[in-house]
């Protein structure tokens, strides 16, 4: 029968309608394709790092017994990625939300394999308050690809695939069914190794802080329901009943103090406690330096440990407060005392906001700041006596408290923290990706960053020699957390405190109190080289010691928490005295 033109049309129709359109991309039947595709990739791929710790738990019994405990946690894990995808399933989100949880868990799947760390809502705070050269030591050629392997097909797959239109009671439906099918997945899985993963979980509590991305998703929510659960609003005031004790009645000089708040230094790699490399040659010269070498953080990062040391709660208390207070740079300030921080490196977190302060990591000094990097830490002790001397005069006749927080050995480009001629130990790893060197190299550099510190803090005693003709001089140095080198394939620092190694919290206390300072604050440096040799001592005895050290009175010091309190001889006749202990908090 002869084609008719309208016949021909209706057969063009039919057969373009039946033809592949090559040029435009496939679209998804249903959204849930993405859910559970992503998911899946998700729980495999960007999950490495999670998988090798449950396959290197102790007492699992044969092979195919783990692998049926694997397949069930990563059904479980596949399963709550598909629970979080459903909710943000939508036509506007459902893309981004899902292309955000990929970057999310390429990056995590990164910092957990090279550098053994977990994700929780310290360490993202730490990569919030991060600056820019923090974040560049970080940045290598290993994360760019690890990032692109592990993200780019996924991300590639939801550029090429544009999602269908549904009404929103349909596509609220849709979401509704997937969510109830992740969560029948879950439950079955559950069931299946409920015995075996409820002790798993109890036991390795560090696993839960390895399911990727939803670790990093549950601490951010953390961080978002943070003034929930504690007022942020304000800071509450303590101390303002802080006074000067006796001691400053009828001075001839007033104390000058600085607190040297070290950063990432580890007790063990002090030659002053027993190392055996030479990295703190100018230090053990000495012999009226007080090493407490039995000292410990009550963080294993800045972010944790610098507002918690300055604070007048202790470590568990503080965790746990429902408000921000003041902090002991305030109450010095209350009691009528010069303060002044100077910084080095990100920021004082909170500690420093009242008071006058200076951040020296961004000048553009070649004696000090080379190559336009990192500053090494001798630049707070530049133009100081000039920044002292701008504090109110009335303030400095009474007495001076200073804190220089360093960059200190700061890492991973633990390379940049030591001058040339400081570089003892060779060869030493220049890579920011710890993994590339070997662990010697990695200890090599880290520990040229320990003779470096030897050197500032031996500059900051000589600086302080110098001004014994008008002040009365002392020196208290903490770091704020330790470091891991590679232990257990771990670097770094920021792991929960409760699965912290002790590396991490381990840190160097070091004092240092002029003749002039032990007759005023009636101790002995033998005394305290004695106690502090094997005494415990924590952050939580750091705000008590330096108001007892400046004796400041106030209500809320704790003399339990006082180092030097033990070592403080009774007043002569006619002395000066202390005023009676109170109690904590009274």
């Amino acid at each position: 029968m002869p084609f008719t033109l309208p016949r021909l049309r209706a057969v063009r129709a039919v057969s373009g309608s039946l033809s592949l359109d090559r040029t435009a991309p496939p679209t998804f039947p249903s959204s849930a394709r993405l859910a559970v595709f992503i998911s899946l990739w998700i729980a495999t791929a960007c999950n490495v790092p999670l998988w090798a710790a449950v396959l290197d738990l102790p007492g699992q019994g044969a092979m195919p017994h783990r692998l049926g405990f694997l397949l069930a946690f990563g059904a479980v894990v596949a399963g709550a990625n598909v629970a979080l995808l459903s909710l943000l399933g939508w036509q506007r989100t459902a893309k981004p939300a899902a292309a955000v949880l990929v970057v999310m868990a390429a990056f995590g799947a990164y910092f957990m394999l090279a550098y053994g760390v977990v994700i929780d809502a310290t360490m993202l705070t730490n990569v919030l308050q991060t600056d820019v050269h923090e974040a560049g030591d970080l940045l290598n050629w290993r994360l760019f690809a690890t990032v692109a392997v592990l993200a780019g097909p996924p991300l590639w797959w939801l550029w090429r695939h544009p999602l269908p239109r549904r009404p929103l009671l349909r596509q609220a439906l849709h979401n509704a069914g997937l969510l109830a099918a992740a969560l029948v997945v879950i439950v079955l899985s559950l069931l299946l190794v409920f015995q075996e993963f409820a002790s798993t979980m109890r036991n390795h509590t560090q696993l839960r802080y390895l399911i990727n991305p939803l670790n990093s998703v549950y601490a951010l929510g953390n961080i978002a329901t943070r003034p929930l659960r504690m007022d942020t609003r304000q800071i509450l005031p303590i101390g303002r009943d802080a006074q000067l004790g006796a001691s400053y009645a009828q001075q001839a000089r007033p104390p000058l103090l600085v607190l040297v708040l070290g950063e990432t230094g580890r007790a063990g790699n002090f030659a002053l406690n027993g190392y055996e490399r030479p990295t703190t040659p100018l230090l053990s010269a000495r012999t009226d330096l007080i090493s407490a070498r039995n000292a410990w953080s009550c963080g294993t990062s800045t972010a944790a440990s610098v507002p918690c040391m300055f604070s007048h709660l202790a470590r568990t208390d503080f965790e746990a407060r429902k408000n921000n207070f003041e902090g002991l740079m305030d109450v010095l300030q209350h009691a009528g005392l010069a303060v002044l921080w100077v910084d080095n490196q990100s920021g004082c977190k909170g500690a420093c906001d009242r008071i006058p302060n200076a951040n020296t990591s961004g000048e553009k000094d070649p004696a000090h700041c080379a190559g336009g990097s990192d500053c090494l830490d001798t630049i707070m002790l530049k133009g100081l006596d000039e920044r002292l001397a701008a504090l109110p005069a009335e303030q400095r006749q009474r007495g001076t408290v200073v804190v220089l927080h360093q960059m200190g050995s700061h890492g991973p480009a633990y390379a940049k923290r030591s001058a040339p001629e400081r570089k003892v130990f060779m060869p030493e790893c220049q890579s920011s990706a710890l993994q590339e060197c070997g662990r010697e190299q990695v200890v090599n550099a880290y520990d040229n960053s320990i003779v470096e510190t030897d050197f500032f803090l031996d500059s900051v005693l000589k600086w302080l020699e110098v001004q014994e003709k008008h002040a009365q001089t002392a020196m208290i140095y903490v770091a704020d957390h330790g470091e891991s080198l590679g232990e257990n394939n771990i670097y770094l620092h920021g792991l929960p405190y409760s699965i912290a190694p002790d590396v991490q919290k381990h840190v160097p206390w070091l004092t240092w109190l002029s003749p002039a300072m032990q007759t005023r604050a009636r101790t002995s440096a033998g005394c305290l080289q004695q106690q502090l040799a094997t005494q415990r001592i924590t952050h939580d005895h750091y705000f008590h010691s330096v108001l007892g050290l400046m004796d400041v009175q106030t209500g809320i010091y704790d003399p339990a928490l006082d180092i030097f309190r033990d070592c403080t001889r009774a007043p002569r006749a006619g002395g000066l005295g202390l005023p009676p202990a109170r109690p904590a908090g009274a």
